[in-house]
């Protein structure tokens, strides 16, 4: 008598089971599929950073370290590779920080760009820089929707029950892209 209720216990938790798993298995495919899309972004803006590279250099040729610091930047970005079922905080905020590193450099050449109004007026350098634009725009709508999806995904993991689950099959929480330090401090502008 006592072994049909352990059992209808037993398969109900089975069945719980089966669906908690396979929930956290979508939820991390959907971190891990958007976070290839985080990347795809970033390579596209890297390959556009090469060809306007190209292009400054026909105009500016006096301006080596800029343009040497800018390739540097970019070839250090294109080298780190990250596992997307292994993107902890940290993960996360050193390919932010290699991110931040060639978003500087790219500064440092649009200045010595300003320099150079032939280059400015040049179509093909125009339509590098409108590519540019619509990337970087595209790179924050890819690391929002990554936030997203990753926040859906870690609360599935850590809520109980499932923590267990999660636990016990190796799910791990996602990190997070934050704000630069000093975000959220006003910027002083002063003329």
């Amino acid at each position: 008598m006592i072994i049909v209720p352990i059992l209808v216990l037993f398969i109900i938790f089975g069945i719980w089971g089966y669906f908690a798993y396979n929930g956290m298995v979508s939820r991390e495919e959907a971190t891990n599929g958007q976070w290839a899309k985080v990347e795809s972004a970033y390579q596209r803006r890297a390959d556009l950073i090469g060809n306007l590279v190209n292009t400054v250099k026909g105009y500016a040729t006096h301006e080596n370290k800029t343009l040497v610091e800018v390739t540097e930047a970019r070839s250090k970005v294109s080298n780190v590779k990250l596992d997307a079922d292994n993107l902890s905080e940290t993960d996360v905020q050193q390919f932010q920080q290699m991110q931040d590193g060639l978003s500087g450099a790219l500064s440092k050449l649009m200045v010595v760009v300003e320099q150079y109004p032939d280059l400015k007026a040049n179509q093909n350098f125009m339509d590098l820089q409108n590519q540019l634009k619509e990337t970087e725009n595209l790179i924050l709508n890819e690391r929002n929707a990554y936030n997203d999806v990753a926040q859906k995904y870690n609360v599935y993991i850590r809520k109980f029950p499932k923590n267990i689950f999660a636990s016990l099959f190796g799910f791990k929480k996602k990190g997070y892209f934050q704000a630069k330090p000093g975000a959220d401090e006003v910027p002083k502008v002063q003329f």
